[in-house]
C-alpha cells in the first residue's frame, strides 16, 4: 500500500470519518456513488470494491454485471455540507472487470486513456474552465428567477451573491481552487472560473462543482441548474473552456515572434478543433436542449471560425497576460456545462492532436461574426455550421473515425443508441410553441 493510500487511512481515523463514499459516473455524466465503512477502507484499495453493474444504464450487459470499483486516494476529500451527520468523505474511482482489466465503458478510463495518448506524445493537458448556470425558486416546468441582475451586477438586484460565496467556500475546502465568480448577463444567471488544472484532475472538479452549487442551493431552499437553455429569451449557460499542452514546465502553445504568439502546436490544434467540430458536438453538447443555446443573437457559436477577438467564433484566442507566456491558451466556446467533461476533453482532446499529427493548416482569422454573411460570402470563406439540433450532431458524429477510436466502441455506441432515443421522444413531443402558433389557425 502506498503514501497515498496511508494518507487516507490516517486521516478517516484522525477525522473520524464513518462513511466513504465511492464516486464514479456514468455515460451521461451522471455522479453515481455508494458508500463504504472505514472498516472496508484497506480491501477498497487492495481488491476494488464490487458492484452490480448492469442496474446502472450504459455500463455493461447482464451476463457482465460484476464490477470493482478502485478508490483513487489522490481524491480523497471530505463533504464539507455534510457537518450535521457523522462524516463523510469521497474518492472517485477507476472501474475495472472481475479479471482486473479496465472497463470500456467508464468515462473516467476513457479520457485517461487519451491523455496518455497525449502523453506519448510529449504533452500533457490543461483545462481552465468557466462554468454557467442558473438559480431558480424551485425545479418546477415554469422557471422563477430570484433576481433581474446582469453581466458583474454587485448589487441588490444580484441576490444569490451568498450562494456564490457559500459555493466557492465549499469548493475550496474540497481542494478546488476558484478564480473568480460574477453575475453573468441574463437574470439569475451565474458564472464560478475554476483555475486551470491537468484535464483528468479538472473532470473531477467539474463534476464536484455540479455536485456543490446544487448542494449549497438546496440547503438555501432554491434551485441550481445546468441545463443549457432553460429560459428561451435570454443567453444560455456555457461551459467555456481554456485550453492548452504544456511540454515538461513549457506551454507548447506560444512561440515568441511567431503569428498571434501561437505556435505551429497550437496552430494545428484550433486547426483539428475546426476541422471535427461537426464531429465532436454531440459529446460536448449531448441533449436536445443543448442545441436551443447555439442559436445566432446571443454569445454561443454557431459558425466554425476562430478569432483573436470575436465572442461568436468557435474558437477564440485570449490574450496572454503580458511577460506571461505561460498563459498562451485557446478558448473552445460551444461546450455546455450539462455534458460529460470526462467524454468532452476526450473528444476535444483527440480533435486538436489530429490537427498536430496531421499538420493541418489553420484558416484565416474570422474578426466579424460570420452571423452577419450572406450565405455567397460564408461559402467563399469556407466556414460551415455547428449541428443545428441533437440528430444532425449524431449524424456526424456516428460518421467519425476520430470519435469512435477516442471514446472506444463499447462507449461511442452506447452513446450514439441512448442519444438515439432520445431524439426520436423529442421527435414525438408536441411543444407549446406548435400548440400556440398553429392549434388556432389549422
Amino acid at each position: 500500500m502506498g503514501k497515498q493510500e496511508d494518507y487516507v487511512l490516517r486521516n478517516v481515523e484522525e477525522r473520524g470519518i464513518r462513511f466513504i463514499r465511492l464516486w464514479f459516473t456514468d455515460v451521461l455524466g451522471y455522479l453515481k456513488s455508494f458508500a463504504i465503512t472505514p472498516a472496508e477502507l484497506e480491501t477498497a484499495f487492495d481488491e476494488g470494491m464490487q458492484f452490480d453493474g448492469s442496474a446502472i444504464d450504459g455500463f455493461s450487459r447482464v451476463q457482465e454485471a460484476d464490477m470493482l470499483a478502485h478508490p483513487d486516494p489522490t481524491t480523497f476529500q471530505i463533504l464539507p455540507w455534510r457537518r450535521d451527520e457523522s462524516g463523510v468523505a469521497r474518492m472517485f474511482c477507476d472501474l475495472t472487470t472481475p479479471d482486473g482489466e479496465p472497463f470500456e465503458g467508464d468515462p473516467r478510463w476513457v479520457l485517461q486513456r487519451n491523455l496518455e495518448r497525449a502523453a506519448e506524445l510529449g504533452f500533457t493537458f490543461y483545462v481552465g474552465p468557466e462554468v454557467e448556470y442558473f438559480y431558480f425558486e424551485d425545479s418546477g416546468p415554469e422557471p422563477k428567477t430570484l433576481d433581474q441582475g446582469g453581466y458583474f451586477d454587485l448589487t441588490p438586484l444580484d441576490v444569490a451573491q451568498e450562494y456564490r460565496r457559500r459555493t466557492i467556500m465549499a469548493l475550496e475546502a474540497l481542494g478546488i481552487p476558484v478564480e473568480s465568480s460574477h453575475h453573468e448577463v441574463a437574470p439569475s444567471q451565474h458564472e464560478i472560473d475554476l483555475r486551470y488544472t491537468d484535464a483528468l484532475t479538472m473532470a473531477d472538479a467539474l463534476m464536484t462543482t455540479r455536485l456543490a452549487v446544487k448542494e449549497v442551493a438546496m440547503e438555501h431552499g432554491i434551485h441550481a441548474t445546468f441545463m443549457p437553455k432553460p429560459i428561451e429569451a435570454v443567453d444560455g449557460s456555457g461551459l467555456h473552456l481554456h485550453l492548452s499542452l504544456f511540454e515538461g514546465d513549457t506551454n507548447a502553445f506560444h512561440e515568441t515572434g511567431a503569428e498571434y504568439g501561437l505556435s505551429k502546436v497550437a496552430q494545428g490544434f484550433i486547426a483539428g478543433l475546426l476541422h471535427h467540430g461537426t464531429e465532436i458536438t454531440a459529446v460536448t453538447n449531448q441533449w436536445v436542449n443543448s442545441y436551443k443555446r447555439l442559436v445566432s443573437g446571443y454569445d454561443a457559436p454557431v459558425w466554425i471560425t476562430w478569432a483573436r477577438n470575436n465572442q461568436s467564433a468557435l474558437v477564440r484566442v485570449p490574450t496572454p497576460k503580458k511577460g506571461k507566456p505561460g498563459s498562451t491558451r485557446i478558448e473552445y466556446r460551444s461546450p455546455d456545462p450539462a455534458c460529460n467533461p470526462y467524454l468532452a476533453f476526450s473528444v476535444i482532446l483527440a480533435a486538436g492532436l489530429a490537427g498536430i499529427e496531421g499538420n493541418y493548416q489553420l484558416p484565416d482569422e474570422v474578426r466579424l461574426d460570420a452571423s452577419g454573411f450572406s450565405r455567397q460570402q460564408r461559402a467563399a470563406a469556407g466556414i460551415t455550421r455547428i449541428p443545428g439540433n441533437l440528430a444532425s450532431a449524431l449524424d456526424s458524429m456516428e460518421s467519425s473515425e476520430l470519435v469512435a477510436t477516442a471514446l472506444g466502441e463499447h462507449l461511442f455506441e452506447w452513446f450514439l443508441r441512448n442519444k438515439r432515443n432520445e431524439w426520436d421522444q423529442y421527435q414525438r413531443h408536441v411543444s407549446r410553441y406548435e400548440l400556440e402558433q398553429y392549434l388556432p389557425i389549422l
